[in-house]
C-alpha cells in the first residue's frame, strides 16, 4: 500500500490533480523534507511547518546556512541542515524554489477591529510606533523581494507569529542591518496578532495579483 504522501507526490507527478500540473520527482535529498514540508511543499499549518513551494530559491538556500549555523535556531532544522553540502542546499533550494503556490490561506478568526489594524501594519505601517508597512520591506501584496524578504502571504498565523517572536528574542537572526530585530521589538502582542491574522487571510494568488497592479516590488 502506498503511504498517503507517496500517494500525494504520484498524483501531482502525473498530473491527476486538479491543477493537471506535472511535476518532476523531487530530488533525493528534498524527500526526508516532505514529511513535515507537504508532498508538494505546500507547508502543513497545523504543525507549524511552513510553506516552501514558491519561495526564492536564494532566500531558502541561506536560511538553511542560518539553521546549519545556528543564527537561526530549531532543533530539527539544524540537524536536518547540518549535513548538507552546498550542493545539495542549491538542489533542495532549486527544487521548492519551481513548485506552485498551492496553500489556500486559512480563513482568520479574529474581531473586525483587529483584522483591520493587521491591514493597517501590513500595508502602511504605524510610524508613530516606528513601526514601517510589512510591504515596505516585503513588496506590495507581502510577495517578497529576493534574496532577503520572503513572502509573508501563504504561511499560516502561527508560523509568522512564532517568526516574529524569535525576532523578538534573538533565536532567529541574519537579517540585514537588524532590521526585523527591530522592528519586532517595537510590536506589541496585539500588534503581532493583528499582523499576522490578515496577512494569513490573504491567499497568494490575490496577493501576486495586487503586487503586479501595483507595480510589483520597489
Amino acid at each position: 500500500m502506498l503511504k498517503p504522501r507517496l500517494t500525494m507526490w504520484l498524483v501531482a507527478t502525473l498530473g491527476l490533480g486538479s491543477t493537471g500540473v506535472v511535476l518532476a520527482a523531487p530530488p533525493p535529498e528534498a524527500v526526508s523534507c516532505a514529511a513535515c514540508h507537504g508532498a508538494m511543499g505546500e507547508g502543513l499549518p497545523a504543525a507549524n511547518y511552513p510553506r516552501l513551494a514558491g519561495l526564492p530559491a536564494n532566500y531558502i538556500a541561506e536560511q538553511l546556512h542560518y539553521f546549519a549555523s545556528g543564527e537561526r535556531q530549531n532543533v530539527i532544522m539544524s540537524g536536518m541542515a547540518k549535513p548538507l553540502t552546498p550542493a545539495q542546499v542549491k538542489t533542495i533550494a532549486d527544487y521548492y524554489a519551481a513548485l506552485p503556490v498551492t496553500m489556500a490561506a486559512p480563513a482568520a478568526s479574529v474581531s473586525a477591529g483587529l483584522m483591520a489594524r493587521g491591514e493597517q501594519l501590513a500595508v502602511y505601517g504605524d510610524w508613530k510606533a516606528g513601526i514601517p508597512a510589512c510591504f515596505r520591506c516585503h513588496a506590495a501584496g507581502g510577495v517578497g523581494v529576493p534574496p532577503y524578504f520572503p513572502p509573508l502571504v501563504g504561511q499560516s498565523a502561527n508560523y509568522l507569529s512564532d517568526q516574529i517572536i524569535a525576532w523578538q528574542t534573538g533565536t532567529r537572526t541574519g537579517d540585514p542591518q537588524g532590521l526585523m530585530h527591530t522592528v519586532a521589538n517595537r510590536m506589541t502582542s496585539s500588534d503581532t496578532q493583528a499582523v499576522v491574522a490578515w496577512l494569513a487571510a490573504q491567499k497568494p494568488e490575490a496577493a501576486v495579483t495586487m503586487a503586479k497592479s501595483e507595480g510589483g516590488a520597489q
